[in-house]
């Protein structure tokens, strides 16, 4: 048996409310900054969104934004802030959310 290998998939993921969200009053929603373990991206998505689902968050639309090697590839920086999160994520083997961004009307 072949073991699939495991990578960590940086995910933006919008949310818009639903009760007991967390977010701050007045506002529309969030945009989340999530690192992801999976054997592939779609995998990633599935289980961050579930895990989003769980904490009360109505995910709306996700974006990803590959590996980090794909990033690094891409000429993208990564501090080692972000790559020890990552780390994490994979050790884990869990969705680590590292920034929320509320949305609020103008």
């Amino acid at each position: 048996m072949i073991k699939k290998i495991k990578s960590v998939y940086t995910l933006i993921v919008q949310v818009g409310r639903s009760k007991n969200d967390g977010l701050p009053d007045g506002s529309t929603g969030a945009g989340l900054l999530c690192y992801a373990s999976g054997i592939d991206e779609p995998e990633a998505v599935r289980e961050t969104v579930a895990i989003l689902k769980q904490a009360d968050l109505a995910p709306l639309d996700v974006t990803g934004h590959g590996t980090v090697e794909d990033r690094l590839k891409g000429g993208e920086e990564i501090d080692d802030e972000e790559l020890k999160l990552m780390e994490r994520a994979e050790n884990e083997n869990s969705v680590i959310i590292a920034q929320m961004t509320p949305f609020f009307e103008n």
